[in-house]
């Protein structure tokens, strides 16, 4: 198969379209060629005209490592044409940064989760495009999560960098289907493209939505390093708003979560027994950790990690925010009293909980702290916004 980065540095005619024209890139280390070269360095060679480049979230380099860690601007080292943060003193494009370009070039590789900002960057790179008349391009990219859709829709007045709009956790499209239904849903004048892949089913296979064996993993943020950590995603990342650690500061961050004063085992067992019909397609396996930095650091920890790769994997069967859901009640029913809510201005979200910014409304927090609430009450919320997103979605689906 071909990404479509892949296909515009193969296709004279795909070149030929951007020929005269200032061209800028948005992009991250995960932004390679089939042969790892980077698209910079690749778009160079085929003598496209790079006149700028934008970072997303943890920078061009990939380097930072948590949550509301800027990046600079800074020059190319080797090209010496600017490179913008999107995610420094500004989370927009301004006006001067538009004016270095005519057309822009998004190559960054998604997770398929709506709390991951580079879909917001693209909506706010649409948006300014629509304003400066300038043109957009998506060369796509598999969605490593594949085609599944779970959790509840964002509530209008919780968007936020981690709410680009009224869809659900795991949202099933390609950043370049994306780009259509942002441009449909928000009404957005903007000349746009996408370079669609080729040979890519996002139901096949191994992989059910990456080419397993056929491209490597490359982090696309610090704390992405592999298919499992993806796979998981769409529940644990919302371990960010907790007390718990999600694992940063191990090898596996993002696939596990766990604390020095909790049980894994018995909170294992309390899952099982509460909703044993959230649990399949995994293999929940209790574990010890000890975090290197971030929360609970230096401290051993009981935690519980959540396997999705090869015997342990079922695709249609997998619900990862429905498993971490039933994570956070267990630990709730088991210790009533845990501190488990952090509370700080999470993605620079002042005067609401992080666990709420993330799931884009308070429905999921107060499901688990209401000790009457059964597992039935949250799927009748999210089963109902599930059903209409999977129909919202369907008419800018590339992939079939």
């Amino acid at each position: 198969m071909k990404f479509g980065i892949d296909r515009l540095l193969s296709e004279p005619e795909l070149q030929a379209a951007l020929k005269g024209r200032r061209v800028a890139l948005v992009a991250h280390p995960a932004s390679v060629t089939a042969d790892l070269t980077h698209s910079i360095d690749a778009l160079i060679a085929a003598d496209v005209n790079i006149s700028a480049a934008f970072g997303p979230q943890h920078g061009m380099k990939g380097d930072l490592q948590d949550n509301m860690m800027e990046s600079p601007d800074e020059t190319d080292p080797v090209h010496g044409f600017p490179v913008f943060s999107l995610y420094g003193e500004v989370r927009r494009p301004t006006g001067q940064m538009m004016s270095t370009f005519d057309v822009v070039l998004i190559d960054l590789q998604d997770l398929g989760c709506r709390i991951y900002t580079f879909i917001t960057t693209l909506l706010y790179v649409l948006e300014a495009a629509a304003e400066h008349g300038k043109e957009v391009w998506v060369l796509d990219r598999p969605n490593p999560a594949g085609r599944p859709v779970e959790g509840t829709t964002l509530v209008p007045g919780w968007e936020s960098f981690v709410g680009a709009g009224p869809m659900p956790m795991r949202h099933g499209m390609t950043l370049g289907e994306l780009g259509h239904w942002f441009i449909d849903h928000f009404k957005l004048d903007v000349a746009y493209r996408v370079i669609e892949m080729q040979g890519y089913d996002p139901e096949a296979g191994p992989g059910f939505g990456w080419p397993l064996g056929e491209r490597a993993w490359i982090n696309p943020s610090p704390n992405a390093p592999n298919l499992s950590m993806a796979r998981a995603y769409p529940g644990t990342v919302m371990v960010e708003g907790a007390t718990l650690s999600e694992g940063r500061g191990t090898t596996r961050p993002l696939e596990l979560f766990g604390a020095p004063d909790i049980d894994a085992r018995a909170v294992i067992a309390e899952m099982r027994a509460l909703a044993p019909q959230w649990l399949g397609g995994c293999t929940l396996r209790d574990m010890w950790f000890e975090p290197t930095f971030h929360k609970h650091v230096g401290k051993l920890c009981s935690g519980v990690q959540i396997h999705v790769e090869g015997p342990h994997y079922d695709h249609a069967a997998f619900q990862p925010w429905r498993v971490q859901a039933l994570g956070f009640k267990a630990i709730r029913r088991l210790y009533p009293d845990y501190d488990l809510w952090r509370d700080f201005p999470y993605e620079y979200a002042f005067g609401k909980l992080p666990i709420d910014v993330i799931n884009g409304g308070p429905a999921l927090r107060e499901w688990v702290d209401n000790a009457a609430a059964a597992p039935g009450d949250l799927d009748a919320i999210a089963g109902r916004d599930e059903a209409a997103w999977i129909a919202a979605r369907e008419p800018f689906l590339l992939y079939r």
